[in-house]
């Protein structure tokens, strides 16, 4: 077609399209997922120069079956499609047993992991714990002073890793005159702003009136970012070079990975970390095996057994995620579902499933248009039950 670039022929959409204002809308998202620091600025981290990815598995094993979802019977390759997944990677006993990209996504390349990012975190703060450098039942401003007054200024530093600060801010994801919409500015998500950065935005949030820490789980972003600022404060080291030296480096990634930073140089690690597919399937793997990978023990085996089995059920039940996980928990920022298996999760469809029992990880990416789709939501815990059964079968 006359006039038309290999990358709108790519996308459906000209480069040009994608601004600060609308990469994390449809279609754009497709690409923007992709490349995310062309769009916010980045710390990244390179791979080791001599690390290649392997070719793509075939997985014509799971992509030519059915599944039974809320729509009925489906194929899998069509409800692929219509949950809008850009990857899919599936390992049994730490080997690769299928590989899936969408026609817009490159094999082994990067992709916004957005509140995957949280677990990856909670990850480094359980590294630091086992070296003795962080405890997780200190107050936050034994590490972060500058939280005094605020919602953290009594809260711990567990309750920042299970979501139980009682914290006066909605996850209002689509509102742009929200305090969300702030934040956002702050990390340099969206134009505009103030020049604020986000130690001072987290620094003046407020607790609700009338509820005490520890309560109910809330699930609210900024924790997140505080406790990146934690781990921080209490190895006197930057998050990208904790995750090159703690995690990534360790576990091989042979892509590479990249954290947005705020106008200040801070990691948005409540949502900025970008990985590709099976790097992230490593992580799953490293947690199946207690903290081992490869034969090295990278996280301590007692903190992957709490964040798998404890956490407060009385906290859940009382929280509005209560219709994700009927029998679920969250710890150490994972969850646990209630029925074998436990994740990590972002918005707009991302996804990292452990199986112990089966011995199956699986990683799901997307780009779908809205941040939150309950209904997907239940069709994607549907899926990865039937994809682990499909495993079983080969």
């Amino acid at each position: 077609m006359a006039g038309v670039t290999a990358f709108e022929k790519r996308f459906g959409f000209p480069r040009e399209a994608v601004h600060l204002g609308n990469w994390r809308m449809s279609p754009f998202n497709r690409w923007s997922f992709q490349n995310v620091p062309e769009m916010v600025p980045s710390a990244i981290i390179a791979p080791d120069p001599n690390a290649g990815e392997a070719p793509p598995v075939d997985a014509g094993w799971l992509l030519g079956r059915t599944v039974t979802l809320s729509q009925g019977v489906e194929g899998v390759e069509a409800f692929l499609r219509r949950s809008h997944a850009d990857a899919l990677c599936v390992l049994r006993d730490g080997k690769v047993i299928g590989d899936w990209s969408a026609p817009w996504v490159r094999h082994g390349a990067p992709h916004l992991v957005f509140s995957i990012s949280k677990s990856l975190t909670a990850i480094l703060a359980g590294v630091l714990e086992g070296q003795g450098l962080f405890d997780p039942d200190a107050p936050v401003v034994r590490y972060l002073p500058e939280a005094e007054g605020s919602a953290y200024g009594t809260a711990t530093c567990r309750h920042v890793l299970d979501m139980t600060v009682s914290l006066d801010f909605d996850e209002a994801y689509l509102e742009p005159d929200s305090l969300f919409a702030r934040y956002r500015q702050a990390m340099g998500w969206n134009p505009g702003g103030r020049g604020e950065t986000l130690l001072p935005f987290l620094s003046a949030l407020q607790p609700l009136p009338g509820e005490p820490h520890g309560r109910v789980f809330r699930y609210r972003s900024p924790n997140s970012d505080v406790l990146g600022l934690l781990v921080e404060r209490a190895s006197g080291e930057r998050v990208p070079d904790l995750l090159r030296e703690r995690l990534t480096g360790p576990l091989g990634m042979r892509g590479p990975v990249s954290i947005t930073v705020d106008g200040a140089g801070a990691a948005r690690t409540a949502g900025g970390v970008s990985m590709a597919p099976r790097d992230l399937a490593r992580v799953g793997e490293m947690m199946r095996n207690g903290g081992a990978f490869d034969g090295r023990q990278i996280v301590p085996a007692a903190w992957v057994h709490d964040t798998i089995t404890a956490g407060d059920r009385q906290a859940w039940l009382r929280s509005d995620f209560v219709t994700l996980f009927a029998e679920g928990r969250y710890r150490n920022k994972w969850y646990q579902t209630g029925t074998g298996s436990f994740c990590a999760i972002g918005i707009h469809g991302q996804w990292l499933v452990v199986n112990p029992a089966s011995r199956t990880v699986i990683v799901k990416m997307a780009s779908q248009p809205e941040p939150i789709d309950d209904p997907v939501d239940q069709d994607n815990i549907a899926f990865f039950d039937a994809v682990i059964a499909a495993a079983d079968a080969r």
